[in-house]
């Protein structure tokens, strides 16, 4: 396997934290993603590599592989367990109790600490591949209905199903899609984590949505009609006469939908911010002030 510097990769220092290997993945990503360099072989295989460079230095527990082991991370935990074999051996010819046998490990590791061969042994031990971590970054709007989407992982395309309703930083398992096994053993699993970005008027607290409307001085004093956009198309609203600044207002079931609950769905709540005219004219101050008489 061919070495490659992760941290070289993505542009940074190997003493990067979390946030500077997080917004470095999304600047190379941005520039070498395939939409934007159609028929670009070079920049097709940077973006394999900078997405592979993100699964492992953007997971605590694979990059402290990466750093003792290089290329060989993936095996960190066969190469330790080997030498623990090694020790406890050690620690039996001197009186000791070895709790591992040689039949415990594959031929890698005889080929890495001097074991006897596979057919001395009588079997090859086999290990589950590693497993694999990505992040999906989707708008609010995109999650309001279940759809699918392709994510490409490791130079691979896998069509996902993603549920109506689910969350920012929510992580859900993809069985079976994560790095080969070793010695046949089974493949690992795929962890994609969710980014949703919300560039919509409605903010989001679970499953209930919140909004502020504009509301004119005098709709809020005679009542009347506004209508407001949603997700799920245009909502008509009967203003009540005489309705008070930062008046609340709740739209059953007209919130998000609830994550793997279909037909659920939480609740729409909308504040009136009544706008107070300007640019008055002569006409209309004179009015106001009769107004005022009159009150």
């Amino acid at each position: 396997m061919t070495y490659i510097d992760y941290y070289k990769v993505l542009g940074i220092d190997k003493k990067a934290n979390d946030k500077d290997i997080k917004k470095a993945y999304r600047k190379m990503a941005r520039k070498y993603h395939p939409d934007l360099n159609p028929d670009d072989k070079e920049a097709e295989k940077k973006f394999k590599e900078i997405n592979e460079a993100n699964e492992v230095l953007s997971n605590p527990e694979n990059r402290k592989k990466y750093d003792k082991y290089g290329k060989d991370w993936k095996h960190a935990e066969e190469f330790e367990k080997a030498q623990q074999q090694q020790q406890y051996q050690s620690s039996s010819r001197r009186g000791g109790s070895a709790q591992y046998s040689e039949q415990d490990f594959s031929d890698f590791f005889s080929s890495m600490f001097g074991g006897r061969s596979a057919e001395s042994r009588g079997r090859n031990v086999q290990f589950r591949g590693q497993d694999y971590n990505a992040e999906l970054q989707l708008e609010l709007k995109d999650v309001y209905r279940t759809h699918k989407r392709t994510l490409t992982v490791n130079g691979k395309n896998i069509r996902l199903t993603i549920p109506a309703g689910v969350k920012n930083g929510q992580v859900i398992k993809i069985k079976g899609h994560g790095g080969e096994g070793i010695n046949g053993g089974p493949r690992g699993d795929l962890h994609i984590k969710f980014s949703i970005s919300n560039h919509s008027k409605f903010k989001r607290d679970k499953d209930n949505l919140y909004a502020t409307i504009d509301l004119d001085l005098y709709k809020a004093l005679l009542g009347g009609e506004v209508v407001i956009d949603t997700f799920d198309g245009k909502v008509k609203l009967n203003v009540k006469p005489e309705t008070k600044n930062l008046t609340k207002v709740k739209l059953k079931g007209k919130g998000f939908p609830v994550y793997k609950k279909e037909g659920h769905f939480g609740d729409l709540y909308i504040t009136y911010q009544i706008k107070i005219p300007t640019n008055l004219s002569d006409k209309e101050k004179e009015l106001i002030k009769e107004l005022a008489k009159l009150r």
